[in-house]
């Protein structure tokens, strides 16, 4: 806690107090420390496995705060970008040694940079992010570059594009082996992809909701409808469809839901859902990815569970 000191002047004093009894939920996942910030009496939390789900931590620290009726502070070794926005959203005070303060109750917020946000927050193009999660369900093996062009049914000028990018940002390498030039990378697709968040987008742009009878079979599920698919959770009222164009139902669609029997949600997607699909459901990664802010602690978990799911297989595959 000498950061504090260092680059605020605000002096930290701990004290020996014991404080309350804690249940297991909490006492086998914190550190809990009595601490004095220029006189205010503050409980310093040092959580001894990964950060909790938001969810999660905000009933850990409702009960803690229960026992103690003092301000929390979180105390973190490191933070990715996502974490951060989450704590700040939910006012959670924290201190990253060295790197980041927020202290909302004395309104102090010092930032330097979190370990996942990326210094530039370049926007990626479609395509960038189309090839570099093709890459990953190739097992992160090396790929020529006229292969993925072929792959992703892209244009030779859009995969240089995309490359570039992609190099540009530091996810990928590319050689030359003749007169080709081949994409490959150093580290596995898992690590690739947790470095790649503070790039990758949402592949979701808008959602409107369309009569059910307009929709064919031709739509892969999305959303919630494909995390049914893919966990225990149960199918939406609602179901949900993507698609790279909504332009034939502009007639006939709503930006809000008015009818939950009679209308589907479709999602206008960044890039072609399909170019990454081998079934009826859009990929793994990208709908994580259309659901990396959803508030809902269920669907956070279910999300976590395809995931780790799907690394294991990659890592089967890679074996």
């Amino acid at each position: 806690m000498d950061y504090i000191n260092k680059v605020l002047g605000i002096k930290v004093l701990y004290k020996n107090a014991d404080l309350g009894h804690y249940p297991n939920f909490i006492s086998t996942r914190y550190r809990l420390q009595l601490a004095s910030l220029d006189g205010q009496k503050v409980i310093l939390l040092y959580p001894k496995t990964e950060l909790e789900q938001i969810e999660t931590l905000k009933k850990h620290l409702d009960r803690i705060r229960t026992n103690e009726n003092l301000p929390i502070v979180l105390i973190l070794n490191e933070l990715t970008f996502r974490q951060k926005e989450y704590l700040i959203r939910e006012k959670i005070p924290f201190v990253v040694e060295g790197k980041q303060i927020y202290l909302p109750f004395m309104a102090l917020y010092l930032q330097e940079r979190c370990d996942a946000e990326k210094q530039s927050r370049e926007k990626i193009l479609p395509s960038a992010q189309l090839l570099f999660l093709h890459f990953l369900y190739l097992g992160g093996q090396e790929l020529p570059m006229s292969q993925a062009a072929k792959n992703l049914n892209l244009t030779p000028m859009s995969i240089s594009r995309a490359s570039k990018q992609l190099v540009e940002m530091k996810l990928l390498n590319v050689r030359k082996s003749g007169i080709q030039k081949i994409l490959f990378s150093n580290e596995t697709p898992k690590l690739l992809f947790q470095k790649s968040k503070g790039y990758l987008l949402n592949p979701v742009k808008r959602t409107v909701y369309v009569p059910n009878e307009l929709v064919g079979a031709e739509l892969l599920k999305s959303g919630y409808s494909a995390l049914a698919e893919y966990s225990m959770l149960n199918m939406p009222n609602v179901p949900y469809f993507a698609s790279d164009t909504i332009s034939k139902w502009q007639k006939n669609a709503a930006n809000t839901l008015q009818d939950s029997k009679t209308q589907v949600a479709v999602e206008l997607w960044r890039y072609d859902p399909k170019k990454l699909s081998n079934n009826k459901t859009v990929d793994v990664l990208s709908l994580a990815l259309s659901l990396e802010d959803n508030p809902n602690e269920r669907v956070e978990e279910a999300v976590e569970e395809i995931l780790n799911n799907f690394w294991r297989e990659i890592d089967g595959h890679r074996a």
